[in-house]
């Protein structure tokens, strides 16, 4: 197996720690918030308040389920439009009170379902992408396993992203770019190879800011490790006129 196939099959390990592992590992008081004040709550986002260090911050992600009946609860990790809209209202939320926002990110993609097209899931995801672009606070974004599509991407407009070291993020699956390419999804391991997912290519590239070491799913020296970088990577971008904060976040992704 190569490199890139054990890490596509590490990122997508059932075993990993979950969104709302790392929102209770990680912080102290986690208050979980509900719904997108429109349709409904959606399971596959979660987010909420919490403090870190002492300080307010507002944390969101995209949560998988342990088990079957937990992930269909989650959709498997595929929000459906009102999950982005519910991410947007805590991020606004956060923005008004000045709390900086961390998200933590899992999953194959946005759900590709009929519901969720008829309620708008391109218009969602690109509403994030607009609003966060223009966030006055500090954003920090963290891949936990995969980081899929656009379904991705509209909660990871942000001054810096992290990826833990078995983890990946890309345009789309290797399933689809494989179907597209060779209209055979079964190539999904050769197209990994020649999309650029992990972590180690994606920070040569500029892409993401950190590799986070994994020592095993369950490893409380990646807890610490993320709580210790985030206070101090947050001390630092608190403390940036919101004029140059926006300006570099501009700038960073208009290098792409």
């Amino acid at each position: 197996m190569s490199d890139v196939a054990r890490i596509l099959k590490e990122a997508r390990n059932q075993g990993r720690l979950t969104a709302l592992d790392y929102a209770e590992s990680i912080f102290d008081d986690f208050m979980e918030l509900h719904g997108d004040r429109h349709f409904a709550d959606d399971g596959a986002v979660v987010g909420g308040l919490a403090r870190l260090d002492g300080r307010p911050v507002t944390v969101i992600g995209i949560q998988k389920g342990k088990n079957l009946q937990d992930n269909l609860k989650r959709n498997f990790g595929q929000p459906n439009p009102e999950g982005y809209r519910k991410a947007l209202r805590l991020m606004k939320q956060a923005e008004k009170f000045g709390r900086p926002i961390i998200t933590f990110i899992n999953t194959a993609g946005a759900y590709p379902g009929v519901g969720a097209e008829e309620r708008g899931q391109g218009e969602a995801i690109a509403k994030n992408l607009l609003e966060m672009s223009d966030l006055q606070v500090p954003i920090i974004a963290i891949i936990i396993g995969e980081g899929g599509s656009g379904g991705a991407l509209a909660l990871a407009v942000a001054d810096q992203v992290w990826m833990l070291e078995h983890t990946i993020y890309a345009v789309l699956s290797p399933e689809g770019f494989a179907s597209i390419l060779w209209k055979d999804g079964s190539r999904a391991t050769e197209a990994a190879e020649l999309m650029k997912i992990t972590a180690g290519e994606l920070l040569k590239m500029g892409v993401v800011d950190q590799i986070i070491p994994e020592h095993g799913y369950f490893s409380s020296e990646i807890i610490e490790r993320i709580k210790t970088d985030l206070i101090t990577e947050l001390e630092k971008l608190c403390q940036l006129p919101t004029a140059d904060l926006l300006e570099k976040r501009y700038q960073r992704f208009r290098k792409y």
